[in-house]
């Protein structure tokens, strides 16, 4: 893993002297360096004294290096018009190290201090190459919202190290922890249910998606809401104890707010908006799944985790691709593109039914087995997660329907078929969702 993390810094002075496309073709070649290199184990795989990987971490790593590679390739804008395309492509690397270092870290303050700097080149790229002047409110709603839910994290960190003598997260399974602190755990928690970002506290993430550049998007939709996840699962371990008396509370949270995000998408007229809001409706019901503390909870929640990931990043990809021909993201513009773009309606319909999870796609296999785990938990959630499946089959619906039917918008009277680079970008969102259901066991295999 190390030869990974050279490679990406040897990359770094580069982006001033090699080609944009150079640096992307360099990246993706990292991809495969990476499914060759490294191995899927189950079993904890030492790299040092703070740094490791398990299977936890190898499906979110090469999450990370994927969407990084894709990001370059859909904002080939960036390099077009000559906006500062060096400075772009070095946050891009300089975001994917720190998240490569989170997922690798094993002691839980080193963790923290790259959870936390990976917000500063989300900051910068959302800053730096957004597209309204709303941009700047939309950064500091980011930066806001996850360091003032972030700091009583910081000080239970502290507080944990005074009791334990240790931060390594594999140290904690042999300390014992019997009794803890009703206020560690909700310190524990809370910085990685805004980072979810859970219901209530997910306000900051549509205005976030609907200012960021297509960069931004992706990388917001694809890794940084896994952050949340992964925190919680690593966490876990410590405060099963409350967890198991407590969780019902977020469990109701999660699944009511479930609901109300998918009406709230049904309500929308701006397509990026949909999009960042069908996120937070598909993170309640991977929390859902992690608050039973169930094997099929935990597993579903990191496989739904991963198929999300590509799978809405796919979607705000399509999004851009129509932004870009039509100057629009409102609905009431963007409408017949069967007509505009016929080819282009395959991918709408590939994408848009992964993101209600039919066969064979990797979001189904996620939600069988959160299903199976929420039920399991209690019958009474059935209620929730009836409203919850149809509405997010319908809010999908009326997304790719409204967008590629009807009378096209009266100032087009042309056609385009698209470009070579844009099929290849969603080819390469499409293809792992399908593929990886092959050799799922893998993703199972990490408790």
């Amino acid at each position: 893993m190390l030869k990974i993390l050279f490679y990406l810094l040897f990359l770094i002075p580069l982006c001033f002297t090699l080609n944009y496309w150079m640096i992307t073709v360099l990246l993706l070649f990292l991809s495969f360096i990476f499914l060759v290199e490294m191995y899927m184990v189950s079993m904890f795989c030492n790299m040092g004294y703070y740094f490791g990987y398990d299977v936890l971490s190898y499906g979110l790593l090469f999450l990370s290096i994927w969407i990084c590679c894709l990001m370059l390739i859909a904002s080939s804008s960036i390099y077009m018009n000559s906006n500062f395309n060096s400075f772009f492509v070095m946050m891009v690397l300089f975001l994917l190290i720190l998240l490569l270092l989170t997922f690798l870290s094993i002691n839980l303050f080193m963790f923290y201090l790259f959870f936390e700097s990976s917000l500063i080149p989300t900051f910068f790229l959302i800053l730096g190459w957004g597209y309204q002047p709303e941009r700047v409110q939309a950064g500091i709603y980011l930066l806001f919202y996850t360091l003032f839910a972030s700091l009583p994290l910081l000080i239970s960190i502290f507080n944990l190290y005074w009791s334990f003598d240790t931060l390594n997260i594999y140290m904690f399974s042999y300390v014992g922890i019997h009794y803890f602190s009703f206020y560690s755990y909700i310190s524990l928690m809370l910085a990685f249910l805004v980072k979810m970002p859970m219901f209530i506290f997910h306000l900051w993430l549509p205005k976030a998606h609907v200012e960021a550049p297509i960069s931004g998007s992706m990388i917001l939709a694809g890794v940084l809401l896994k952050l949340g996840g992964y925190g919680l699962m690593r966490v876990f371990l410590l405060i099963f104890s409350v967890g198991v008396k407590l969780n019902y509370v977020w469990m109701g949270i999660c699944l009511v707010g479930g609901v109300i995000m998918s009406l709230i998408c049904l309500c929308q007229v701006d397509l990026k908006s949909l999009i960042a809001y069908s996120s937070v409706a598909h993170m309640g019901m991977v929390l859902a799944g992690m608050m039973t503390l169930t094997y099929w909870g935990l597993s579903g929640s990191y496989v739904l985790m991963l198929a999300h990931g590509i799978c809405s990043s796919g979607l705000f990809c399509l999004a851009n691709i129509t932004y870009e021909r039509l100057g629009s993201r409102s609905f009431f513009v963007n409408k017949g593109l069967i007509n505009l773009m016929p080819s282009m309606c395959l991918w709408w319909f590939l994408l848009s039914s992964c993101n209600m999870s039919a066969p064979p796609s990797m979001n189904l296999l996620g939600e069988i087995s959160l299903l199976n785990s929420i039920l399991s938990w209690s019958w009474i959630t059935m209620i929730s997660i009836i409203f919850l499946s149809f509405f997010s089959g319908a809010y999908t619906l009326y997304m790719y329907s409204y967008t590629q039917h009807g009378k096209i918008f009266s100032s087009l009277y042309n056609c385009n078929s698209g470009l070579y680079r844009e099929y290849l970008l969603l080819l390469l969102h499409w293809f792992p969702l399908i593929y990886i259901i092959l050799k799922v066991d893998l993703f199972f295999n990490w408790l």
